[in-house]
């Protein structure tokens, strides 16, 4: 429903409370208004009788049979009918021009229908991906990669101003495990020889790399560059050409996923730039610390952790999550006052750490900060079988085998085929849930596919706006100005219902977090419209010209609000299937 047309409502429900009770406008309930769970209990439902029953110390059914009648009472353009059901719920049914408004809504106000002004709320900092260039993305890095995109795409929606944050850590012991690795191939070795190093990584992609290290091919990525020196004695640079490779790598996987980047955070900077110093400097001015055993401890457990926590062990070295505080640190200071974090769930145990660091550091970080969406593993099946292997990576199913599996080849088409259906599947369940990604069904050109069945509505509906008009894209304004009046069939304001809740979707949305929410939205309106389009009785281009404009035009606004939601998902439209 609209929010013009709840204001009206809820305006009504006060005016009725005014006239039928003592309470003061000070102490006026939150008028809330849900849909009905049974649709046939009307287009709205209201409690408020229930809440304030025994603050009146007046019987719940009563109260609201009292509402309803000044509700009624009243003259208004938006309820037609209004009942009491049940122990004093009161249930709305709206007028069917309420209802028709917002296609004329959607044409005027076109892709940004259901969002907010831009920069209308703050500033939000989205960290995800934030893979180490040890390899190419796996497949749970392809599952984060959509969750932060379409969350960051969310926020913007509800404008914020977003910055999309990738964090990785080019030193270590994992980087000089990659060096390793890409030296042993520089001199000829292969896993399994009797000189290949034991923590080494095997994939294919290690002798790529030392292929183009010795041939002194110069490697660019969106934030680093290298030029080889050749030489497979030297180790440093080896290192640095492996790590701005795999960043270019990781680079053109998000390009074909569809997922960009503001900015690229180094882990080793925290040290360099002296931020892992001042947070320890600060903790230990703050009194939260104290040695012990040679190592230094936080007192963790006075922020709610089960355990006090090492930051700096006896041989001089920081546990890992003490950068992880400074970093959070960091994100504070440059102004995001909002910040999520996109992780898998391994690192749950992180969060207490993380936020204890930050509270005890008396740095005037609220707390709860920052807020984390954690997500859990992606199981591939294809032919009834898991898929666990990749040769290129040697242990695991890349995100980018997913991509080409998924949309059945390497080509610019199959890939954006596959882009498509990865990225939908991928966001269509709840993050901490497990999801088996089953290839086969990606395939599928059927309504047993999600995907297909939704960009088929839209495709559906461009079929017939074309054979309306060819040029229709340049005619949505004469469409907006139709009389909207014919539409009083139950499936066509069912219709028009579905494509009112979107801007309220797109909020709910992002305020928990739950980007897979908008893929049971967009499939809940597809499902609508084909169920529209599969009446005979509701043809559009044969029916009399006042209803076949307005149609058209509840057409035209359905394919927007299907367009809009995919574009938050990062998911094409096809307007031919």
């Amino acid at each position: 429903m609209l929010a013009a047309v709840k204001l009206e409502i809820v305006a009504a429900f006060e005016a009725a409370l005014a006239a039928t009770t003592d309470i003061a406008a000070a102490d006026m309930p939150v008028i809330a208004l849900e849909r009905p769970k049974v649709a046939a209990h009307g287009d709205l439902a209201c409690n408020v009788a229930l809440q304030l029953a025994k603050k009146l110390k007046k019987n719940p059914r009563e109260l609201a049979l009292t509402v309803t009648a000044a509700l009624l009472a009243q003259p208004n353009g938006v309820i037609e009918a209004a009942e009491v059901a049940g122990p004093g719920f009161i249930n709305l049914r709206i007028r069917a021009a309420a209802k028709q408004g917002v296609v004329r809504d959607v044409l005027h106000t076109g892709a940004r229908f259901g969002h907010a002004a831009s920069g209308s709320a703050g500033r939000v900092l989205v960290e995800f991906v934030s893979a180490n260039p040890t390899g190419p993305l796996h497949v749970g890095h392809g599952r984060q990669g959509v969750l932060g995109d379409a969350l960051s795409s969310l926020f913007e929606a509800c404008g914020h101003t977003v910055t999309r944050e990738f964090y990785y850590n080019d030193a270590g012991v994992q980087i000089a495990n990659l060096a390793l690795s890409v030296q042993a191939r520089c001199r000829g070795f292969k896993p399994g020889h009797a000189q290949w190093p034991e923590a080494a990584y095997n994939g294919d992609y290690i002798a790529d790399i030392a292929t183009d290290f010795v041939a002194r091919v110069p490697v660019k990525a969106a934030d680093v560059e290298a030029m080889p020196s050749g030489d497979a004695d030297d180790l440093e640079s080896i290192r640095k050409f492996a790590v701005a490779y795999l960043r270019h790598e990781q680079d053109i996987d998000l390009r074909i996923f569809g997922v960009r980047f503001d900015n690229y955070y180094l882990e080793s900077s925290l040290y360099s730039d002296g931020k892992v110093e001042e947070t320890v400097a600060a903790l230990k001015a703050a009194g939260k610390t104290y040695e012990d055993g040679g190592a230094l401890w936080l007192r963790s457990t006075d922020y709610g952790d089960d355990k006090d926590r090492v930051m700096k062990k006896s041989d001089g070295s920081y546990t890992y999550f003490v950068p992880d505080v400074a970093y959070h640190v960091a994100k504070w200071r440059r102004g995001f006052a909002r910040v999520v974090n996109v992780q898998g769930s391994d690192h749950h145990g992180t969060i207490a750490r993380v936020r204890a660091g930050l509270q005890a550091a008396n740095l005037g970080v609220p707390e709860g900060y920052p807020d984390y969406l954690l997500h859990k593993m992606v199981t591939v099946m294809k032919g009834g079988e898991e898929v666990k292997l990749s040769k290129r990576a040697g242990s695991y199913v890349t995100l980018r085998d997913l991509i080409e599996m998924s949309g059945g080849g390497a080509g610019e088409a199959e890939r954006a085929r596959g882009r498509d259906a990865v990225r939908f599947f991928l966001i269509s369940r709840k993050a901490d849930t497990e999801f088996v990604f089953d290839v086969d069904l990606a395939l599928k050109n059927t309504d047993e596919n999600p995907v297909h069945y939704v960009q088929y509505a839209h495709a559906r509906i461009c079929s017939v706006l074309r054979a309306w008009d060819t040029h229709w894209h340049d005619r949505l304004q004469t469409l907006s100005r139709s009389d909207l009046v014919p539409l009083t069939h139950e499936r066509e304001l069912a219709l028009a219902q579905k494509l009112a809740e979107f801007p309220e979707a797109i909020q709910a949305a992002c305020r928990d977090l739950a980007p897979h929410d908008l893929t049971f939205y967009v499939r809940d309106l597809a499902a609508a419209f084909h169920a529209l389009y599969n009446e005979r009785e509701l043809r559009v281009l044969s029916a009399p010209i006042e209803v076949k404009m307005a149609r058209l035009a509840l057409y035209a606004a359905t394919a927007q609000v299907i367009r809009n939601t995919l574009a938050l998902l990062g998911v094409s439209a096809p307007e031919q299937m």
